[in-house]
C-alpha cells in the first residue's frame, strides 16, 4: 500500500485544511512569531519559559512562590485559633444556635452527640504583634511578625479530594489548572536549568493519616502540559533516569536530543500538534536537568548553621526539612513556584498524639525556610504561604477525654497564613465565633486568597485568563473574587 496514501486517506478533516487551505494563515502567523523572535533577541530574552506578553501587569512584589500545603485539615482550634472560653464547654453539646442545621460529614452525622472538645494545648502570645500561638508551634512562633494569619478562609467542600482540588485550582471540578501552572504559563521562569514549577511530596509521621495525593493537585489542566509541576523524588535520583546508562556521554546524548527535536519539529508543521512542541521543550528540559539536578541536592556547600536551623531531618532526602532548604535553593536559581506537599493531618482520632507529631515534623524547617530567606535578602520577593485544605470542627469524632479526642472535617472556616512578598507581617485577618464554628468578621473565600497571592504576583486576576471550551477561564473563577489588600505591605 501508498504510504502518502494511507497517510492523506487517515488524516482528519482538521489536518487536511491545515495542510492547505489555511496553509496562508500558518505564514501569516510564522511570520508574526519571527518578529517576536526578533524583538526576544532585541531584549537579548534567551529564556526557556518566558513570561506571557504584557506581564506581569504591574510591578511585582513577589517574584517567586514557595506553597506549603498541610494536606489533611490541619486543626485551626489546635493550632491558631485560640479559644479559652471552651474549657468551660468541655463535654457540653454544641449548640443547635451555633450549628444552624449545616451539613456534616457521614462520619460524625451518625452519633448521638456532638460534644465540644477544648483544645489540650497552650496558647500564648508571641512576637511584637502578640499573636496567639499554640505550644505546637514553638518556632514558627519566632517569625510571627514576618506572617500575616488569616482565621476565616473557608471553602465549598467537606471531603479531601474536592476540597484540595478547589484550593489548588479553583474550582471541584478535575480538570482545571493548578496556581503553580497558571503562574508557570503566565510569569514564566528565571532559570533555564530547572524547571517553572517544582513540586515535592514528602515522608510524613507514621501517626499520620494519609490521605492520597493526586496529580491535578500540580497539574496544568487545559493549559499546555510543559507547564505541570515537576515532582522531585524523595528516594534514589530526585529525578527518573537523570543520569546517563553506561557507555553514553553528555555529548551522545546532545547528539540524538537535538536530532530527535528535529524529527519533532518536522511532525510539528505537519500536524500543528502543540503537545510536539511540549515534548521537544521537555527533552530539552530534561538534558539540562542532567547537571543542574545533582548540583541542587548536594548540600555540601551549606553552612552547618543553616544546616542546624532546618533542623536535625535537613540532610535526609525526601523529608520536609529535606525539601524546605532545597525550595530555598530552587527559589535562588530562579525557580518560580515551589510547591511541598506534606501529608498526615486528617486526625479524626487521637488528634493530640498525630497532631504534635505532624507539628514536630514540620514547625523547625517552616520557621528556618522564612528566617533563611530573610537572611539572604529572598524574603521581600518570595512569598510563603501555609495552609491545608479546611479545618477541623469543636466537636469531637469518637470517644472524649480531657486528653484525647479526634475532629471531623470543618470547612467553614480555618486557618492560612502568608509572609514575603508583598505581605505585611505580624497581621491578624478576620475573627470566628467562640466555638471556632462561623466567621464574624472579614470571610476570605479560596478565590480571595488565590486573588490575593497573584497580586503580590503582579498579576490582575481578572485579566489572567485561557480560553478553554467557550470560556474565559480564570484561576478565581467567576463569583467574584477581591484581593486583601488589608494585608499587602
Amino acid at each position: 500500500m501508498d504510504p502518502i496514501f494511507e497517510h492523506n486517506l487517515l488524516q482528519t478533516r482538521r489536518h487536511f485544511f491545515g495542510s492547505t487551505g489555511l496553509r496562508l494563515g500558518s505564514l501569516a502567523l510564522a511570520l508574526l512569531a519571527a518578529d517576536q523572535r526578533s524583538a526576544s533577541a532585541t531584549r537579548n530574552d534567551t529564556r526557556v519559559f518566558p513570561p506571557l506578553p504584557g506581564l506581569p501587569h504591574f510591578e511585582p512584589r513577589a517574584t517567586a512562590l514557595i506553597y506549603l500545603h498541610m494536606n489533611g485539615g490541619p486543626s485551626q482550634i489546635d493550632l491558631w485559633d485560640y479559644k479559652p472560653k471552651l474549657q468551660e464547654l468541655f463535654d457540653t453539646d454544641l449548640p443547635d444556635s451555633i450549628r444552624m442545621g449545616q451539613r456534616i460529614t457521614t462520619m460524625t452525622s451518625g452519633q448521638k452527640r456532638l460534644p465540644v472538645a477544648p483544645s489540650k494545648f497552650t496558647f500564648r502570645q508571641h512576637g511584637q504583634c502578640g499573636m496567639w500561638v499554640s505550644e505546637l508551634l514553638p518556632h514558627t512562633a519566632e517569625v510571627v511578625d514576618q506572617i500575616a494569619l488569616i482565621k476565616t478562609v473557608h471553602t465549598n467542600a467537606i471531603n479531601h479530594d474536592p476540597a484540595c482540588t478547589f484550593v489548588m485550582t479553583g474550582s471541584e471540578v478535575p480538570g482545571k489548572a493548578s496556581i503553580g501552572s497558571w503562574l508557570a504559563y503566565g510569569l514564566g521562569s528565571e532559570s533555564n536549568d530547572l524547571p517553572a514549577f517544582v513540586v515535592f511530596t514528602p515522608s510524613f509521621p507514621k501517626t499520620g493519616n494519609g490521605q492520597a495525593l493526586f496529580s491535578r493537585m500540580w497539574g496544568s489542566g487545559f493549559l499546555p502540559s510543559r507547564f505541570n509541576g515537576v515532582a522531585l523524588r524523595g528516594s534514589g535520583d530526585p529525578v527518573l533516569y537523570v543520569q546517563n546508562p553506561p557507555g553514553v556521554d553528555a555529548a551522545d546524548r546532545r547528539r540524538m536530543l537535538d536530532t530527535l527535536a528535529q524529527l519533532n519539529q518536522r511532525h510539528f508543521e505537519r500536524l500543528a500538534d502543540p503537545d510536539t512542541l511540549t515534548r521537544i521543550s521537555q527533552y530539552e528540559m530534561a538534558f539540562r536537568m542532567q547537571s543542574s539536578v545533582p548540583e541542587l541536592v548536594d548540600l555540601s556547600d551549606e553552612p552547618q548553621h543553616v544546616l542546624d536551623m532546618y533542623g536535625p531531618q535537613v540532610q535526609t532526602p525526601g523529608t520536609f526539612a529535606h525539601s524546605a532548604l532545597l525550595a530555598r535553593r530552587l527559589v535562588e536559581r530562579g525557580v518560580r513556584i515551589v510547591q511541598i506537599l506534606h501529608r498526615g493531618w486528617d486526625q479524626h482520632f487521637t488528634l493530640p498524639t498525630a497532631l504534635k507529631n505532624q507539628c514536630d515534623d514540620t514547625d523547625q524547617a517552616t520557621a528556618a525556610l522564612i528566617k533563611d530567606l530573610k537572611q539572604r535578602g529572598l524574603l521581600e520577593r518570595t512569598l510563603v504561604v501555609w495552609g491545608g485544605e479546611f479545618g477541623r470542627t469543636v466537636y469531637c469524632q469518637g470517644k472524649l477525654t480531657r486528653d484525647d479526642y479526634g475532629r471531623d472535617h470543618h470547612p467553614r472556616n480555618f486557618c492560612m497564613w502568608l509572609a514575603g512578598g508583598g505581605i505585611r507581617g505580624g497581621v491578624v485577618y478576620g475573627e470566628t465565633d467562640d466555638f471556632s464554628y462561623n466567621i464574624v468578621e472579614n470571610p476570605v473565600s479560596v478565590h480571595d486568597l488565590n486573588a490575593t497571592i497573584l497580586h503580590c504576583m503582579g498579576i490582575d486576576h481578572e485579566r489572567f485568563t485561557f480560553k478553554f471550551q467557550g470560556l474565559d477561564q480564570r484561576l478565581t473563577g467567576v463569583e467574584g473574587a477581591q484581593v486583601l489588600r488589608s494585608l499587602l505591605a
